[in-house]
């Protein structure tokens, strides 16, 4: 005769749970790290190639020394107060001051026209691929920016939409202007 569900399915979870509960029962917490004993601390020595057919002390190559390293017997000792330190030997390079005619590199080609502003806080030409480095120059003075977007459109006859803040600092102009003539160089 067979047994029911029931009871199989009973036997089945009581087997399984006495075959868990030793792992259960006998499971300890990790022990805690011991220290690791100073006599298993030894100098390891990196032979060159030509160090390692021999035995012994070991000394290094002229390619394993460093300059400047110090001795066993070489000792510190501290700079009195009034000895000056040695003049440094190093060259000292004189640089010619930037011109103003030499501050920019050459431009492939400039473009004049209107620039506008809006507030989307890109730079937009039409007639240059985003990316493109340019330098926008009004009469307030010039500024260096990157191409972040496609316009303006072809029919308001503007060359470049910029955003407010670099508007009015190119442009020399009160708060109520909204146009400006710009030259663009592109690099």
């Amino acid at each position: 005769m067979r047994p029911s569900k029931t009871v199989a399915m009973a036997a089945l979870s009581a087997a399984l749970a006495i075959g868990a509960l030793p792992g259960l029962v006998g499971s300890h917490e990790p022990s805690q790290g011991q220290p690791i004993g100073a006599a298993l601390y030894g100098q390891v020595d990196l032979a060159t190639t030509n160090d390692r057919q021999g035995t012994g002390i070991f000394v290094p190559d002229a390619a394993g020394l460093s300059a400047g390293a110090l001795d066993p017997i070489d000792v510190f000792s501290e700079p009195a107060q009034g000895d000056a330190l040695a003049p440094d030997d190093r060259a000292q390079p004189s640089l010619r001051s930037p011109q103003a005619d030499s501050s920019w590199k050459a431009p492939r080609y400039s473009l004049s026209g209107i620039a506008s502003f809006y507030d989307n806080g890109t730079t937009a030409m039409r007639d240059v691929p985003r990316g493109t480095v340019i330098v926008i120059c009004g009469a307030g003075g010039c500024i260096e920016r990157v191409v972040s977007d496609y316009g303006p459109s072809a029919a308001g006859g503007r060359l470049i939409d910029m955003y407010r803040p670099d508007f009015f600092q190119i442009c020399g102009c009160g708060s109520w202007s909204g146009t400006t003539t710009v030259t663009v160089r592109v690099y």
